[in-house]
């Protein structure tokens, strides 16, 4: 199983997108500064999760959630649960 996760730093509000075989230990390497493109913007909380069954799947999803349509789609999604 894999997992396209959205992350949303407490710094500065914005949202990541990844993917992982491993969310606990993903997550904990984006809090503990190991990720070079997160590193400056932590603390994360995880807003969102999927699994999916397959590598090629989840690689899908996660660019799907990077494109301008995937976007919007995670803001519809998100947007009942998420303070302002």
């Amino acid at each position: 199983m894999f997992i396209v996760y959205v992350l949303r730093s407490l710094k500065d509000k914005k949202l990541y997108v990844g993917f992982t075989d491993d969310l606990d230990r993903r997550v904990k390497e984006h809090n503990d500064g190991k990720n070079i493109s997160t590193k400056g913007r932590k603390p994360f909380e995880l807003i969102f999760y999927e699994g999916l069954p397959t590598l090629e799947e989840v690689v899908e999803r996660e660019k799907f959630y990077k494109s301008g349509r995937g976007r919007e789609v995670l803001k519809k999604i998100l947007f009942v649960s998420l303070p302002r």
